[in-house]
């Protein structure tokens, strides 16, 4: 039996060497045993599956391990995005197991199991999981597989969460292009839009198991033929989300990527002003200064967490936030689930363009002025011989006491090192990368003269 550990979201591998047959259906009785010790054979277990290669037979296999051990089983009846299926766990009370490795290549695939509260397992709930792999469990009972449509509950969420009818008569002379991506986005956000009537643009609109040959991941690199789109055309922003949709990318009237901070930040800002949500924030220890900035000058507490949206999900749980999220592209409302949604952070977007009558390059712009200045962010990925040497240079790292010439005011461990500099403007994060001898350095200054002081420094 190969190593199987669950991750920040679930377990993942490369399909045909560690995802195979007999690794799945261990983790499948393994969930199985978990939601039996934790809620009973009468839990419903609900299961779906993003666009991935061998993902319906690896998720058919799941379904029939779990109703061979006596549990009902409501299996997809097509792709599904994982806030999707998300939703529908806390709708219909059940358990919920994705067939998805998210952002990662095209030749993996992964197990992502979804507790009845809708938002990412932790780790006490994942480590029980994996103490369960290769423990005999029966219960000697047989259980019944349903064929299941999980979008029509979702999409009357989405309706009560969303302003269409403001979408359509006050985006002005703005023009939407979706990038399907391949994702299992497809056949949900462009439905939303068609089910109220708003035009749009689309391109790379049908589910392919390699993402056309690149990283399904909204980022710049990806979406170069979306850019390519809104720069050739006038008045156009673009929206695309990862395989399996709980990720979004942005891309403004000027043909440029719109950064998850600043998607945040903007959000925030609209649900707040413009629809009365009242509430903390919740970001994590690498989210932009712009978002604590933005809160204090609204009066919005703020809570910070680790990075990983289960430890978003979890403060969610616990605070119920106007918004949470991640700088690397997942957020949730209050009113919604605790696990991110991609599509419903697009809507938001256009809801919010809706209510303020402004171009998204308009809002951007806004925030600045808001602000006081504009903020850069980078990350530097710097490799280490082995993990023996990943605490110790943390442990470098929390000693400093200035960088780039200025001193380091504030100092905080909740996830790696945070150190905060004298300008009130500029901060470094060191942390481990928990799947590699490799630690992720994360900075953000209002000068791109200070950012590259700091590389230099990091690098040496």
């Amino acid at each position: 039996m190969s190593e199987i550990k669950f991750g920040t979201d679930g377990w993942r591998a490369i399909v045909g060497k560690d995802f195979n047959k007999k690794n799945v259906e261990l983790v499948s009785k393994a969930i199985g045993k978990y939601v039996f010790d934790n809620y009973g054979i009468y839990k419903p277990i609900i299961l779906g599956y993003d666009p991935r290669n061998k993902a319906v037979e690896f998720s058919t296999q799941c379904a029939e391990v779990l109703s061979d051990l006596g549990f009902k089983v409501l299996y997809s009846d097509k792709v599904v995005p994982t806030p999707v299926l998300a939703f529908n766990a806390k709708y219909l009370d059940a358990c919920a197991v994705m067939f998805t490795a998210s952002h990662n290549p095209p030749e993996y695939l992964g197990i992502k199991f979804i507790p009845d509260y809708a938002g990412p397992a932790t780790k006490e709930i994942t480590d029980e999981i994996v103490s369960n792999i290769g423990q005999d469990f029966e219960t000697g009972l047989k259980g019944k597989i349903i064929t299941t449509d999980f979008s029509t509950a979702y999409f009357k969420k989405i309706n009560e969460l969303i302003d269409f009818e403001k979408i359509k008569t006050g985006l002005k002379n703005i023009h939407i292009l979706f990038d399907g991506l391949y994702s299992a986005s497809i056949g949900y956000f462009d439905k939303l839009l068609s089910m109220h009537d708003i035009k749009f643009d689309s391109i790379h609109m049908f589910h392919d198991k390699n993402f056309g040959g690149v990283m399904p991941e909204p980022k710049p690199q990806y979406m170069s033929e979306a850019i390519e789109y809104v720069k050739a055309h006038e008045n156009y922003i673009a929206f695309a989300n990862d395989g399996d949709a709980d990720r979004f990318g942005v891309i403004n009237e000027n043909g440029e990527y719109v950064t998850p901070n600043e998607i945040m930040a903007i959000l925030l800002m609209h649900l707040k002003q413009n629809k009365g949500y009242e509430g903390c924030f919740v970001k994590t220890v690498a989210g932009s200064l712009m978002l604590d900035i933005i809160a204090k000058k609204q009066g919005i507490d703020v809570i910070e967490t680790p990075v990983g949206f289960k430890h978003v999900g979890e403060a969610m749980r616990k605070y119920n936030p106007i918004i949470a999220g991640e700088e690397s592209g997942g957020l949730s409302i209050q009113g919604h689930i605790p696990e991110k949604d991609g599509i419903l952070a697009n809507l938001l977007i256009l809801e919010a363009m809706s209510y303020e009558s402004k171009s998204l390059t308009e809002l951007q712009q806004g925030l600045n002025d808001f602000v006081g200045c504009a903020f850069i962010n980078t990350r530097v990925d710097k490799r280490l011989d082995n993990f023996d040497e990943v605490k110790p240079t943390i442990e470098k790292f929390a000693q400093i006491n200035d960088i780039a010439g200025m001193n380091i005011i504030k100092k905080d461990d909740k996830d790696g090192i945070k150190l905060y500099l004298e300008d009130n403007k500029t901060w470094i994060l060191v942390r481990p990368s928990g799947t590699e001898p490799l630690l992720r350095i994360y900075i953000e200054s209002d000068s791109q003269d200070k950012i590259d002081s700091i590389k230099l420094f990091v690098n040496t």
